[in-house]
């Protein structure tokens, strides 16, 4: 039911919809004109037979002073001849067998005039006969309305059926001119997507515009080309700061590494100099994340990695900058599964949450690695006191401060809060998505990555 609902929302649904509504529109008022004119037809034709037989049956009597006088008998080989002759009240003719004998009694009484015996489903129709100005008596004729009515129904029928067979050919001719003329457009479409994700230097170039095709090509070309260089534009600023800024951050570290090393220098001063040292490094960490996520969205065409290395690299730089990391297992299948993003990327986004885990574990931390379609989902678990269901989505806030040791935000420095934050826009610079869902011990963190 919901493919059919969006089908109908789509272009081609709903111009295939209005079409077949305006010819079920003509095709009915056809259909009801046809029956209604054919009725008044059958009607019409009913009644010139019964004025034929009538004028036929009173040009064969004779009126005789005040007599009428019948100049055949009535023909005993027409079964079904409906034909009553009055003198007065008294019937000088009439079928052998008939239903309708009182209701011809009663129309001989009037003038000219009709009527429908409903219970026979036959018409009468009378005419007086008269010497002079005098009338002397009636004829009474009837016919059976059963063949006129069988004929409408037929019509009817077949009416309908034609109109369900031009429905069904003008739906069908309706559809395939729609998809023929839709076609360019959809494969435009699908190329435009296409180039802006692998190619944006590409264009359709259909020259300059003729008609609504070649004017959305030509649209489309435009906005290609601002999209590519807006994107050079922020590749060429990306290039900039990461390169302004590294050279006074290394300067910085190793100016807090002489000092160290050489310095005399009290407790609390060789305090701050760790300090300043660990804070730049985390800043150098935090500015490589930025580069990282800048690259994804700008080239999207990342080569592919080894889950499981991945994993351990991001296990590597864990140990490197956190002390005291409890054991860590990677569980993978034994083939080799493929993550359609680059390797930096993914260790980048695993370690926030494999230093997260490391901190807060009692004992053990695990990284399982699990196939599941197009996609690759990373689990990190710990044995730790894991995440409030309240704070699953604010520990992903840029900033957040998190109020329980079990949550820490930032893989170095507590206040920095850009730890898991950095770690989800990577994962959806990448295409993927992180999420902290429920466990039954300890914190429990999903990222998912497309399959290469």
């Amino acid at each position: 039911m919901s493919r059919l609902w969006s089908w109908a929302q789509g272009l081609r649904g709903r111009l295939l919809l209005s079409v077949l509504a305006a010819i079920t529109f003509v095709v009915g008022a056809l259909v009801l004109g046809f029956n209604l004119v054919l009725r008044d037809r059958l009607d019409s034709e009913a009644g010139s037979v019964l004025q034929a037989r009538a004028s036929a049956e009173v040009a064969s009597l004779h009126v005789v002073v005040g007599q009428i006088q019948l100049t055949e008998a009535p023909d005993a080989g027409i079964p079904d001849s409906q034909v009553w002759v009055f003198q007065g009240r008294r019937a000088l003719e009439q079928p052998r067998s008939s239903s309708n004998d009182a209701a011809a009694f009663v129309l001989a009484a009037r003038a000219r005039a009709t009527m429908d015996v409903a219970a026979t489903d036959t018409r009468l129709y009378a005419v007086p006969v008269a010497q002079g100005r005098r009338k002397v008596g009636a004829v009474v004729v009837g016919i059976s309305l059963a063949p006129y009515r069988q004929t409408r129904r037929t019509a009817l029928i077949a009416s309908l059926i034609l109109a369900l067979v031009v429905l069904l050919a003008v739906g069908t001719a309706a559809r395939w001119l729609i998809d023929r003329a839709l076609r360019p457009v959809a494969r435009m479409t699908r190329q435009a997507a296409d180039w802006s994700e692998h190619d944006l230097d590409r264009r359709f170039a259909l020259g300059p515009p003729r008609d609504e095709l070649t004017q959305l090509a030509s649209t489309l070309d435009g906005l290609l080309e601002r999209l590519a260089a807006s994107l050079r534009h922020e590749q060429r600023l990306s290039a900039e700061i990461s390169h302004e800024l590294r050279t006074p951050l290394a300067s910085i570290i190793a100016q807090a590494q002489y000092a160290l090393r050489h310095g005399q220098h009290t407790g609390e001063a060789k305090a701050t100099l760790e300090h300043v040292l660990q804070s730049a490094r985390q800043l150098g960490r935090t500015l490589d994340t930025l580069m990282a996520a800048a690259r994804a969205q700008l080239d999207p065409r990342g080569a592919s990695s080894d889950a499981r290395a991945c994993a351990q690299a991001a296990i590597a730089a864990s140990r490197r900058d956190a002390e005291g990391m409890p054991d860590i297992r990677v569980l993978a299948p034994p083939e080799p599964v493929r993550v359609a993003v680059e390797p930096e990327l993914v260790a980048r986004i695993l370690a926030p949450l494999v230093e997260n885990a490391g901190r807060h574990a009692r004992s053990a931390v695990s990284v399982t690695i699990e196939p599941a379609g197009n996609v690759i989902r990373f689990i990190v678990q710990d044995d730790g006191p894991g995440v409030p269901e309240e704070a699953r989505q604010a520990i992903f806030e840029p900033g957040h401060q998190a109020a329980s040791s079990a949550i820490a935000t930032a893989p170095v420095s507590s206040g920095a809060g850009l730890g898991l934050a950095l770690c989800r826009r990577l994962a959806r610079a990448a295409g993927g998505e992180v999420h902290a869902v429920p466990s039954e011990a300890g914190a429990r963190f999903i990222v998912q990555l497309a399959a290469a």
